[in-house]
């Protein structure tokens, strides 16, 4: 990505007056990327640290994609791009929902720069909901169960919080179906991926 734009969105204070800890865009994104995550809103930790992902959710995800941290924090494989970039706050039961203003401000443009992307990651229900638009089902269960409707374009995924631990028990073939056509669509477009070749 051109680091002008790069800069520009680590520098927005669009909805600052809006954010109880202030504003700290959390992005990653490179031209050659490949794998594209737009999930929520980073939380406190990855707020506090800038580095996104870097929570208990972090690790279960990549365990998902079953992907290292170096590769994952590799910019120049995978462009992280959150529906709010930054931390919302808390609300009654757990963060509040990202700030609107983000996606309007700043997707297209930045998609628009990320020409090499093979695959997104929509992770919880404002991801899906924003870019599967009507397609999207009542429920995000039942996005989910029709992942292979938009696979591999786009691949809704619950959120890999602790929190959805239950959500996982209750619909085990998330990880004996999904999981696997996510590892091997990365390992075949990712892992043996060089820019430079």
């Amino acid at each position: 990505m051109s680091s002008p734009l790069l800069t520009q969105v680590r520098q927005c204070k669009a909805c600052e007056p809006h954010l109880s800890h202030g504003a700290n865009p959390v992005i990653q994104a490179h031209p050659n990327a490949r794998l594209l995550i737009i999930g929520q809103a980073p939380g406190i930790k990855v707020h506090e640290s800038s580095i996104p992902w870097n929570d208990a959710s972090g690790e279960r995800l990549r365990e998902w994609l079953g992907i290292d941290s170096d590769t994952f924090y590799d910019e120049q494989k995978v462009a992280i791009v959150p529906m709010g970039l930054c931390y919302p706050g808390k609300g009654k039961s757990g963060d509040l929902p990202p700030r609107p203003e983000c996606a309007e401000l700043w997707h297209q443009k930045v998609l628009q720069s990320l020409p090499n992307i093979q695959m997104t990651l929509l992770i919880g229900q404002y991801a899906q909901n924003y870019y599967l638009k009507e397609r999207t089902t009542k429920t995000l269960t039942e996005t989910v169960k029709n992942w292979q409707a938009w696979a591999p374009e786009f691949l809704p995924l619950p959120h890999p919080s602790p929190r959805n631990n239950i959500w996982l028990k209750k619909n085990p073939w998330f990880e004996s179906d999904v999981i696997p056509y996510i590892r091997m669509h990365i390992s075949e477009h990712l892992a043996y991926h060089d820019p430079n070749a």
